[in-house]
């Protein structure tokens, strides 16, 4: 398509766009009297309009039933987690067994490494990417140092090339082959938090395990972004937050992936807890674990109902609106705020560049702008005038227009205020 800085270019795209009524079910922040640029649903999506109404139904059950919500309320309390399956595992490209949602993403990557990271001290080593989101690597520093090795020895870190900023595939399948013979685990993030890089979860997933190499993905990034298929991948788990693209509020529930070959075994490494045993004994109080031959077994307790309504509201949105559809205009709406972040450039005459990949089959919404030369007072002035945007140090921004509730007459606002923004700050050295 040839893309046009124009407001009757991107409104002709709006009305064109099969989706573009979704934008009204959210949510969006205001700036000055108007509709803010909101191109962070990568770090918090945005509220859908149905949450408060549903909160307050659960609000309401609790108030009227008292502790008989557990199995009168509405939505029943005592298979809430239940709700989620379904729509989860269609995002997930899983079976509904193989998924459930609990607890929050690092304490779930810790549950999970119980079952899948088992060193000996012949395999102990982890491969994962270079700078990969802080919580995951201080997440595998401690297992490693749990399970009484050095993380310094333990972590193989995968870096992009010098003067790269994005790692080549090549470069993962040489460090599986380098370290196969004492790798116990790979795992990495799905798609790459600071640069947006997508990677190729299905055949890098199959060339570690045919190494015997078990494979776990941190999906933060990725669930509700990016295609998956983790089931039919052969992946063996995966975690996500469902605060960024899946919009169920800060902090909010995280979700789980376990591939069907590691459901109903009883003697597999796993941290216990009432909410993981068989459902029709549960409440015979009986010492032993008797685990629930799904991923549901990987639960401690019971869910936490009001936290994780906002998710339900999300998970109605996307099935309404269709993954496809999602995914189209997502590619579109990534295009067009790529081609219009060049123009910008090129007019301003200004020297940044995009560090996420350009194909779309390597990226998702996101896309990160290295600013040479400059520092955060881009940000400030993008900020100051109603874009909220993403800043990392030291001189990069991450925007993610998001297809449920993004315009493309935002991504044509947002030119101008870019353009402004780079005329009003100085560059250094």
């Amino acid at each position: 398509m040839n893309f046009q800085n124009t407001l009757q270019f991107a409104r002709g795209l709006d009305e064109l766009d099969p989706l573009q009524t979704f934008r009204d079910r959210f949510f969006i922040p205001q700036h000055s009297g108007r509709d803010a640029i909101y191109l962070t649903g990568n770090s918090l999506g945005l509220q859908p309009r149905t949450t408060a109404d549903r909160i307050a139904e659960e609000l309401e059950d609790w108030a009227q039933l008292g502790v008989e919500g557990h199995v009168h309320a509405r939505r029943p309390w005592l298979k809430y987690h239940e709700f989620f399956a379904d729509g989860m595992a269609q995002i997930a490209g899983a079976l509904s067994s193989g998924v459930v949602m609990m607890n929050g993403l690092t304490a779930n990557l810790h549950l999970l490494m119980v079952s899948f990271y088992r060193p000996t001290p012949e395999r102990y080593k982890i491969i994962c990417e270079a700078k990969a989101f802080p919580s995951d690597q201080y997440a595998l520093q401690s297992q490693l140092r749990f399970h009484g090795y050095d993380p310094k020895d333990g972590i193989i870190e995968i870096a992009p090339t010098k003067g790269a900023h994005t790692i080549d595939e090549s470069q993962i399948y040489a460090a599986i082959d380098a370290h196969a013979h004492e790798a116990a685990l790979f795992f990495m993030g799905g798609v790459n938090y600071y640069t947006g890089q997508v990677f190729n979860m299905r055949a890098i997933t199959a060339y570690a395990r045919e190494r015997g190499i078990l494979v776990g993905w941190d999906l933060a990034h990725g669930a509700g972004n990016v295609e998956l298929h983790l089931h039919d991948w052969g992946v063996d788990f995966a975690a996500w937050c469902s605060y960024k693209y899946l919009n169920s509020g800060p902090g909010a529930v995280s979700g789980v992936f376990i591939h069907e070959r590691h459901h109903g075994q009883r003697n597999i490494p796993r941290f216990e807890g009432w909410w993981g045993t068989n459902k029709d004994r549960r409440f015979l109080m009986e010492p032993a674990f008797d685990p629930i031959p799904t991923a549901e077994a990987w639960q401690l307790s019971n869910a936490p109902v009001l936290s994780m309504t906002p998710l339900l509201c999300s998970l109605e949105l996307f099935q309404e609106a269709g993954l496809e559809r999602l995914r189209a205009k997502r590619d579109q709406l990534t295009a067009y705020l790529e081609w219009i972040i060049l123009e910008v450039g090129r007019e301003a005459g200004d020297s940044f560049e995009i560090i996420t990949p350009k194909s779309a089959s390597e990226r998702g919404s996101q896309l990160s702008v290295l600013l040479h030369g400059r520092g955060v007072e881009v940000f400030n002035e993008l900020q100051k005038n109603g874009v909220i945007a993403d800043w990392r140090e030291p001189n990069v921004i991450r925007m993610a227009p998001v297809p449920l509730y993004n315009s493309f007459e935002d991504i044509q606002r947002f030119a101008g205020i870019f353009k402004n923004a780079l005329k009003n700050s100085t560059p250094h050295d």
